[in-house]
């Protein structure tokens, strides 16, 4: 078989699983978000955190509640790490130093799980599955939540109550992550990823050299990892070390756990809104980015662009030859629209087209589809400047989903967009202008020098975690500015939102007349495209020049 169709059948694969499973997953969750009903389980933990599951928040509560918990967690992370010499399963490793345990505490509690480290030379046992998976867990389901609370926003009216945090938190944990991942293990197991508490072995190679081949509860992370839009790997080759990944048939597999909850909270969102045309909407756009984005990606690594690749016949440096061009263009478009930044081949090694399309995918806000809740809230965001432009084309005031856009809406939009890229192009800026962090970016004078940089900064603003190999990032400067832009990137946007849910919930449903834009069909879908493509460009087009598309040109 070729390589293009074998390419073509995995991506046809690939939608298929997808298609099968979006309407009773997307159906099941809305179930979980809207009963009344606690499990026993449920009802023994807001027994023990003094919860009572009955009481709605405010969006200033339900906000407070996101922050102290992601608070709360990113101290109890740090100390994990610092404190870890004295922990059982520690492997003899040492305390992780203060600055990489902030810039690790924060990368996992905002979910991006950028590691300026190598976990197995670093990280014991207990804290990559008592620390580290536990976040993947928890930083998921606190995305999932403040995407709920949006929705409940446009479904709810006359009211200042968005849910419960903890009620939303709790059941997002127990009902939709912990069932698919504890099924994924077994599945990734039986595929042959590792799972046990071993030290390692030492073995010798063919050529007589002994190699030392860590062990660790590795399906169990790995499943989360993926599931979650998370992204820390077990072993610092992430994906392409075939513990983590050892086939094809697994690298399917794992794709398709990243993409699973964004896709299926589409339909969530059009249950609970009480019109599905709504959630496929929403759907078509994330779906039209990300087939738009992976056609590109194909295309660069295919042609491979560039004297040394079109030299050696294909741009496979960097690349696992188990999975070919194909498979790694898959992923690395799959995981930088979804804020996952797990990997199977080293982004730096991409053709300068090739990763600068990884790279400006990560700049549309990671909402193709998007992160867990975290692509849905922002896509309904852009949705709603979308709805806001066409109103302006016609002179009207504009409504989505009922709700009219105020000042006051556009107001919160306006601050959720210009939130992010304010971070990434700040960070990149002064990473740039000072000579101490210029030295551990290599040839920093260099269009791909640059790009590392950008990289580095947008994949932290973004939430996303994947990196350019190139940037010897475990420095003061770096660990420190990237930890404050992930919880930055992360928790601005989050208040943000919660805001704007608050605003359209205290709102009286406008009734539909012959005047309201349809927000359901293909030519919404278009103009939100536009939209996205248009907000994004006009913000890192002159940034793009200098990096990428400098070298690639």
């Amino acid at each position: 078989m070729s390589d293009t169709a074998a390419g073509l059948l995995q991506v046809g694969l690939l939608v298929a699983l997808l298609a099968a499973v979006y309407r009773p997953l997307g159906g099941y969750m809305a179930r979980v978000y809207t009963s009344d009903k606690d499990a026993r389980i449920e009802r023994g933990t807001y027994k023990l955190l003094g919860v009572d599951s009955k009481a709605d928040q405010t969006w200033a509560t339900y906000a407070r509640s996101v922050l102290a918990f992601s608070a709360v967690s990113l101290i109890v992370l740090y100390l994990v790490q610092r404190l870890q010499s004295h922990l059982p399963l520690s492997l003899g490793l040492p305390n992780v130093e203060q600055g990489l345990a902030f810039n690790t505490a924060a990368s996992f509690v905002s979910n991006t799980n950028w590691q300026s480290y190598s976990p197995e030379a670093t990280m014991g046992h207990l804290v990559q599955f008592a620390g580290l998976a536990v976040q993947n867990f928890l930083s998921a389901a606190a995305g999932i939540t403040v995407a709920i609370a949006l929705i409940r926003g446009f479904a709810r009216s006359k009211t200042d109550r968005l849910g419960n945090f903890w009620v939303d938190l709790t059941r997002t944990v127990f009902r939709v992550l912990l069932p698919i991942a504890v099924l994924g293990t077994l599945v990734l197991v039986a595929m042959g990823v590792v799972q046990n508490l071993s030290g390692g072995h030492e073995v010798t190679s063919l050529v007589g050299q002994t190699q030392h081949l860590p062990g660790g509860p590795v399906a169990s992370q790995e499943v989360i990892k993926e599931l979650g839009t998370n992204g820390g790997g077990f072993y610092n080759a992430n994906s392409g070390h075939p513990f983590e990944n050892p086939n094809p048939l697994s690298n399917l597999f794992e794709i398709f756990l990243l993409l699973l909850i964004p896709v299926s909270l589409t339909r969530t969102f059009g249950l609970m809104v009480k019109d599905k045309r709504q959630g496929y909407a929403i759907l078509g756009v994330m779906g039209t980015l990300w087939a738009a984005f992976t056609f590109a990606a194909t295309l660069f690594e295919n042609q491979g662009a560039g004297t040394a690749t079109q030299a050696a016949g294909a741009a496979m440096e960097g690349k696992e030859t188990r999975f070919g061009e194909w498979a790694s263009a898959l992923f690395a478009t799959s995981t930088t629209g979804t804020s996952t930044g797990a990997v199977n081949s080293a982004h730096d090694s991409f053709t300068p087209l090739g990763g600068g399309t990884a790279l400006f995918h990560m700049m549309l806000g990671e909402v193709s589809p998007g992160g867990t809740g975290t692509g849905l809230y922002g896509m309904l965001v852009l949705a709603v400047l979308a709805v806001f432009v066409a109103g302006l084309m016609v002179g009207r005031t504009p409504e989505y989903l009922k709700k009219k856009i105020t000042a006051r809406e556009m107001k919160l939009v306006s601050l959720y967009i210009l939130s992010t890229p304010s971070l990434v192009l700040a960070g990149s800026a002064i990473a740039m202008g000072l000579a101490g962090a210029r030295a551990s970016i290599f040839n920093a004078d260099s269009p791909h020098g640059f790009s590392e940089v950008l990289y580095a900064f947008t994949s932290a603003g973004n939430n996303n975690g994947s990196a350019f190999g190139g940037l010897s990032a475990n420095t003061p400067f770096f660990n420190t500015t990237l930890g404050l832009v992930m919880l930055l990137g992360r928790f601005v946007p989050i208040v943000i939102v919660l805001a704007l849910a608050g605003s359209f919930a205290r709102q009286q449903p406008v009734p539909v007349n012959e005047g309201t834009l349809p927000t359901h069909k293909a030519l919404f879908v278009a103009m939100l495209v536009g939209v996205v493509l248009i907000v994004t460009g006009l913000t890192y087009f002159p940034v793009l020049t200098l990096g990428p598309l400098a070298e690639g040109l």
